[in-house]
């Protein structure tokens, strides 16, 4: 026998049997399409991570409270000015930030809110389009003002972004007015679109929203790559002077060190959901060994009529296998098939993804596999049939 009439044959007895050939391959499907997912998702978390990232150079160093929300012994503005006092340090920056509701007339939704001095916008590289920037007197004005982000301004406005300067918006119940809109910028960092934000000054968001225990993070920027470690030795020293236990109570970390953090973040996350994946296809697998075994049962006295015309061990054992991979092999097909419709459906719950033909190449090399390594053993049992015993099976 040819291997074209093999492959004839075993096409023939899987369309023969599609019903069931369909349900053995459901688990295959799911557990290739979980694999392409993953895949795709880790991809796109890693360049979620990244792109957080980009905005922060190589010198910037990020110093923030060890513990969530309300602290004993918070940072403070004045420890960004302490800070100053090193030699290696060219700029820190402090920064207050957390979600509160934000309504503009009828809208209203949660969204971030970051409290800021003078000088944050032009150390982030951000513009204003419209009005103006905050000031430091801005801090001690009766009234209180905001700025917002191009897209969290395009929200509001629906493209006519100037419409909003003089406008009201309403922060946690309390109004700010709009006295400036920044130009685009694109940038992120850590989790924060600078697009998508309503900036307040610093000490006004201190006394009316944060609360005067809110632990800012500090921004801090070496002098140059060189001193990157010096700063951050320096950092430490200079909080203890006015901090207890400044080395457990605060987090000193450079963009590298957290974007590697993070990026092996990420990692873990997608090889726990291929773990999960993997299962699933070894549990389709036992079915597909099962199936097998059902298949060299009902086709025994076939395989005892081929050996009788001279059909070698051999040709038995690939004739099966075949099957076990052809079922296995559509399934990935499928499974992939499903994976990529799914992959749009995962950007509307805000679950990155991004398209890899790795995940097209290992969801079929996973799917494969399952069929060989499970198809192997009932191959092997219907080759090894004795020919005499297997044409007396009734």
């Amino acid at each position: 026998m040819n291997k074209k009439q093999m492959i004839k044959l075993v096409l023939n007895n899987i369309y023969q049997n599609k019903f069931r050939a369909f349900l053995t391959t459901l688990g295959v499907i799911v557990g290739t399409a979980t694999i392409f997912l993953v895949i795709a998702i880790g991809m796109g978390g890693e360049k979620q991570v990244a792109d957080q990232f980009s905005s922060l150079s190589p010198e910037t160093i990020i110093v923030s409270s060890a513990s969530r929300g309300q602290v004993i012994d918070p940072l403070t503005a004045e420890d960004a000015d302490s800070l100053m006092k090193s030699d290696y340090i060219a700029e820190a920056i402090p920064i207050l930030q957390k979600s509160f509701s934000i309504s503009y007339g009828s809208y209203s939704e949660n969204g971030a809110v970051v409290g800021v001095l003078s000088d944050f916008f032009n150390s982030s590289g951000l513009n204003i389009e419209y009005g103006r920037l905050l000031t430091e007197e801005d801090n001690t004005r009766k009234k209180s003002y905001a700025i917002l982000g191009s897209e969290l301004a395009t929200t509001y406005s629906l493209g006519d972004n100037s419409s909003l300067l003089g406008k009201q918006i309403t922060i946690n119940n309390r109004k700010y007015e709009v006295v400036g809109i920044l130009e685009a910028s694109g940038n992120s960092s850590m989790n924060l679109s600078y697009d998508n934000v309503a900036y307040i000054p610093y000490d006004n968001g201190l006394r009316l929203l944060f609360g005067k225990n809110s632990s800012p993070m500090i921004n801090v920027l070496a002098k140059d790559i060189n001193s990157v470690d010096l700063a951050m030795s320096d950092i430490t020293s200079i909080l203890e002077e006015t901090h207890r236990n400044a080395s457990s109570a605060f987090r000193v970390m450079n963009a590298g060190n957290r974007l590697t953090a993070a990026q092996e973040s990420a990692q873990t996350m997608s090889s726990l959901l291929l773990a999960v994946a993997i299962i699933v296809l070894v549990v389709s697998g036992i079915g597909i060994m099962n199936v097998m075994f059902v298949t060299v049962k009902e086709r025994t006295k076939e395989i005892g009529t081929l050996k009788a015309i001279g059909a070698k061990k051999k040709e038995i054992l690939e004739q099966f296998l075949t099957e076990a991979v052809f079922i296995s092999f559509f399934g990935g097909i499928a499974g992939v098939a499903l994976g990529g419709v799914l992959m749009p459906l995962m950007g509307r719950f805000d679950i990155p993804v991004a398209f890899s033909l790795n995940s097209i190449f290992f969801g079929l090399f996973f799917s494969v596999a399952t069929g060989i390594f499970f198809g192997y053993y009932p191959a092997l049992k219907a080759a090894d049939l004795d020919p005499i015993e297997a044409l007396r099976y009734e």
